[in-house]
């Protein structure tokens, strides 16, 4: 028996070392792009894989570009479809999460997420996209991580070069180039929006540009933008 407990008692050191260092290596990374650009995140990784597997020589669509360098257009169209009290939480937005799943349960199935641009952030640096209770503990921590390390305008700006808008197309101006053949610094608020309006679903709005569903909602980020509070 005491054999046993000894087992159990390193079993469970190692496990709480090993989670320990998880979380270090996160903030170590956190805290290298308080300065520098990520040139690849977990989610770009993924889809890549999936890009060489039909296609070997397969190559991302990705392009740093500063926080001055994107349209403030884009910058509040984000917020405004994504995260309007962006500047206000801490990483969570609790009445937005409640709202999600006040809306899931009359509809009976996952129709709104609730994920602040933190929240995804977190995910897409770092994280897969199988949902698990593990992935949104994990998920919830590197939030409070990134709030932690970085200001507003930085998670903004990140968020901003690391989103995926379409098959191997991931930041704004790769997006900007891709879909308008123009930088992200000189996007219009139509453009902007548009781009907004596609980034819950890229991969199917890239091949559906004339879906009804993204005009709709093209129209409704528009008008929420001048309301839109920028970091």
């Amino acid at each position: 028996m005491r054999h046993l407990g000894r087992w159990l008692l390193w079993t469970f050191a190692l496990l709480a070392a090993a989670f320990i260092l998880l979380q270090g290596w996160y903030a170590a990374h956190i805290w290298w792009w308080r300065e520098h650009a990520p040139r690849e995140t977990a989610f770009m990784a993924m889809r890549l894989a999936e890009l060489q597997e039909r296609r070997p020589d397969a190559r991302l669509a990705y392009r740093w570009i500063g926080y001055d360098g994107i349209s403030v257009a884009l910058k509040r169209a984000v917020i405004a479809a994504e995260d309007a009290k962006f500047v206000e939480h801490e990483g969570f937005d609790w009445e937005g999460i409640q709202q999600a799943l006040d809306k899931n349960t009359r509809r009976g199935r996952i129709v709104a997420g609730g994920s602040t641009i933190t929240q995804q952030l977190a995910k897409n640096l770092f994280l897969s996209t199988q949902r698990s209770y593990w992935r949104k503990a994990e998920e919830a921590l590197i939030t409070l991580m990134l709030e932690a390390i970085l200001d507003k305008r930085r998670i903004l700006e990140l968020y901003l070069n690391v989103i995926e808008w379409g098959d191997g197309i991931f930041g704004a101006e790769a997006a900007s180039r891709r879909y308008f053949g123009m930088s992200s610094a000189a996007l219009t608020a139509e453009h902007a929006a548009r781009l907004a309006a596609m980034a819950p679903n890229p991969r199917y709005y890239e091949k559906h540009p004339d879906a009804r569903g993204l005009a709709r909602k093209t129209t409704i980020i528009l008008a929420r933008m001048p309301a839109a509070e920028l970091p």
